[in-house]
Formats: structure tokens, sequence, C-alpha cells
């Protein structure tokens, strides 16, 4: 109950931009038991930008899940930006992962422009991915819908209530004067050989970054999580054993070996650091706290950027 009501608070300051009292009641909980502790996530207690590290970030999915086909589901990522959305007080705010206000705008969600937002209470707290091309936010996972938090229920369910709660905003994915971008619902697939194969053989109406795996029982955790693991498209193969059908997405791309081999030494630097009690493993542990930011896709070979192929798309 303590906890629910954590989660509660926590979305009412987000969506409300009132963080007063928040230092005090983090140091008034330093002593409670771990289990009665606010969340630890709580931006107030750390830093001075309220909006950083709300997302729930994942890690590369090297170490494959034994439970992959019967307990995780797969999304496919278009390349864009990840943004955390919050519509409240009729207006809608989008926030870099780093906690900056990028834009503000009216949109169709509940709370989000100044003819629906009748309530303090109705707001909407989101996990997207801007397209900048396509002036569309694509939406990845929800945290908040009409002022009801749904941190603490398990992905299979968020991911339900999200597609049936957009199914019911008319007018949200499309563009007009109310609503200047578009939100689009984007669609999670069983985690089978054969769901696998017919995904990457599918068209996309974007283009594809890379699939995030999401295990069916894990709540909406900020911070990384290995109960969240991301691929590119033409690592499947390797990585899950598949044979998978030769499709414009599973092509390899010249860095490839290069890529994956680099991902593979980070992690086995990050476990043997950690195994050892190694005072490095704490800094580790932060370099790769978002690893997309480190080691997604590589900017093209010409540019100084993509010698090093540190860059990432999704996060740039």
């Amino acid at each position: 109950r303590r906890r629910r009501l954590d989660y509660v608070n926590h979305a009412r300051r987000l969506a409300e931009d009132d963080w007063a009292g928040v230092e005090s009641e983090g140091e008034e909980k330093e002593g409670d038991d771990a289990e009665e502790e606010e969340m630890d996530v709580d931006p107030g207690k750390k830093l001075p930008k309220r909006y950083a590290n709300q997302l729930m970030l994942s890690e590369w999915l090297v170490d494959v899940p034994l439970d992959l086909e019967q307990e995780w589901v797969v999304v496919v990522c278009p390349v864009g930006k990840r943004a955390l959305v919050v519509a409240s007080r009729g207006t809608t705010a989008a926030y870099t992962k780093s906690g900056f206000c990028v834009n503000r705008f009216p949109s169709l969600l509940p709370g989000g422009n100044r003819h629906n937002s009748t309530s303090e209470k109705v707001y909407c707290i989101l996990d997207c991915i801007y397209n900048e091309a396509k002036q569309t936010y694509y939406i990845l996972d929800v945290m908040c819908w009409r002022g009801h938090p749904v941190y603490d229920c398990q992905t299979d369910f968020r991911f339900f209530w999200l597609f049936s709660k957009i199914q019911e905003e008319e007018g949200l994915g499309e563009k007009s004067r109310i609503n200047p971008f578009k939100f689009v619902g984007l669609q999670n697939f069983p985690c089978s050989s054969d769901s696998l194969c017919k995904v990457l053989a599918m068209d996309f109406p974007f283009e594809v970054d890379g699939l995030l795996f999401y295990h069916k029982q894990t709540h909406y955790t900020p911070g990384s999580t290995p109960l969240v693991g991301w691929l590119r498209p033409y690592m499947v193969p390797e990585i899950l054993g598949l044979a998978v059908p030769a499709t414009v997405l599973t092509a390899k791309p010249d860095y490839a070996g290069r890529q994956l081999q680099q991902i593979i030494e980070s992690k086995k630097s990050k476990k043997l650091a950690a195994e050892k009690g190694h005072p490095s493993s704490a800094a580790a542990a932060r370099n790769g706290h978002y690893e997309l930011e480190h080691l997604s896709t590589p900017q093209p070979a010409n540019s100084p950027e993509g010698r090093d192929g540190a860059a990432s798309q999704m996060e740039n």
C-alpha cells in the first residue's frame, strides 16, 4: 500500500512539476526498512533536473534468457530520440532522457490541451521515441494514463492497457492544429522462433533501429534493467541462434563484427569487475548504465564518430 502511494505521488509530481518537500522526505526515509522506502529513483533525492533518469532503459541482450520464448515480448523500434512525454494541465511537454524539456505543444492526450484538461487529476506520462522526419511520437510504454499510475503493473498489462486507451482517443494518430504531432502505439509480438522470423520479414511504416525485448512480468522501473534487452535486427541470428530469412532488416552492415565484439567485451569486463569487487566496477556500471548511448548504431564511416563506432541513432 505504501509503495503504491509512492507511485501515485511520483506520477503527480511529474505531472504538476511539484517537488516541494521531496528532499526532506528522502532524509526521513533513510533509516526506514528497504521495503518501506520511497521509489529509489525519485529524482528529487539525487538530481536537480527533476525529469532526468525517468525512463526504463535496456541492456544489450547478449546473455539470452532461457525463458525468452515463453516469458518475453518484442517491440520493433523506429529510428528516433527517446522522450519522456508528460501531458498535464492543458499542455504537453517532451523531455530528453537527461531531463531537458525540448518541446511544449498541445496534444489530444488526456490533459494535453486546454480543452481536455478540466481536472488537474487528468494527466498522462508516456515513454516514447520521437521521429522527427515523420513528426511522430511512437509510444513505447505507459507509466500513467488519466491520472492512474501503472508503474507497478506488469509489462503485458501495460501494453494491453495502452493499446486499448489509444483506441479511445480520436485524432491522436493524426496531425491537426490541436495535435501537431502524431502519437502512434508500437505493436508487440511473441518471442517464439516463428514469430521473430515473421517480424523480421515484415514491412514497417518507419525506418527500423532495433528490437526491444521486454520480460512480460517486469514493472516499469526507471533506470537500466536486464529485464529489457536490446538488439539490432542483424544480431538476431547470431545472438539468438535463429535461422532467419535474408531481408532488409537482417542484412549485416559493414561494422557488424566490430560492434558485436565491442558489446561482448564491454559486458565481459563489467561482469569480471563486479565479480572481483573491483573499484572500477562501479565506474563500469555507470558507463554501461545507458548502453545504447555508447554502443548502438555507428555513424557513417567517413564521420569522426563513425570510426569509433560508438554513437546511437535512437539516443542521439
